[in-house]
């Protein structure tokens, strides 16, 4: 049982629950590479030209796991989070998009969340997830949902106190929780504001943590705050 991820869109923000989750269930993940300039061109020559880039990247990133073979590849419609809360159409439709101008030998692994509707609930999303490979105990499916959040949980704790992207995913995975030393405070401090998928992708984004710190400057991202202060910030 092999499942392939797009190291694209939301990647960024739950592939640790993902990680948990499927490794639970036995499931092994296999990853596209990293955002090259070919990832780029060959996923944009798919779509029209107004389509934004996030989904030009998302696209290409399919395409590398089609080259490597991976006959199951996971992409869910993650339509809203909250109630009355919904994602961007590009986000809510990337199942059908998929679909339509990909071609090739694959499994498209799908899921519907839709928090605004009555009786979605993310438990019945995973179980629809876990149905296609055939697992369908209840506890099993809720355990697996467990040990996501467990990776998912740590992965925030350490991101929300400073520790890079990379590095609180590779300890995540480990089941390990890393809290960086506090540094010094640099003379001038910049607030990143953008999407995972935009921020954090290295190619996409120029490597701007790197230039900016570089030029001794502390960067401060969305995600390094928690849900509270979050939505402190909103009232």
């Amino acid at each position: 049982k092999t499942i392939g991820i797009p190291k694209a869109m939301l990647y960024y923000t739950y592939f640790p629950f993902w990680y948990g989750f499927f490794n639970n269930l036995g499931i092994e993940i296999v990853l596209s590479d990293n955002t090259t300039k070919k990832t780029i061109s060959d996923g944009a020559s798919l779509v029209v030209t107004e389509t934004c880039l996030p989904i030009k990247v998302f696209v290409g990133h399919v395409l590398n796991l089609i080259e490597k073979k991976v006959e199951n590849i996971f992409v869910p419609s993650i339509q809203s989070i909250a109630p009355k809360i919904y994602n961007c159409s590009k986000i809510r439709g990337l199942p059908d998009l998929i679909r339509n101008v990909v071609k090739g030998e694959f499994n498209l692994i799908e899921a519907t969340l839709d928090k605004s509707e009555k009786n979605n609930n993310l438990i019945d999303f995973l179980t629809e997830i876990a149905n296609q490979f055939g697992i369908n105990d209840y506890e099993t499916i809720k355990q697996a949902q467990k040990a996501g959040f467990v990776v998912q949980n740590n992965f925030n704790v350490m991101v929300q106190n400073g520790l890079n992207f990379e590095e609180a995913l590779k300890n995540a995975r480990e089941g390990k929780i890393v809290i960086p030393q506090k540094k010094e405070d640099k003379p001038i401090s910049v607030a990143l504001v953008g999407h995972g998928y935009n921020i954090y992708d290295k190619r996409t984004c120029m490597d701007i943590f790197k230039k900016l710190e570089d030029m001794d400057v502390e960067v401060y991202s969305a995600y390094q705050l928690t849900l509270e202060q979050m939505k402190g910030g909103m009232n």
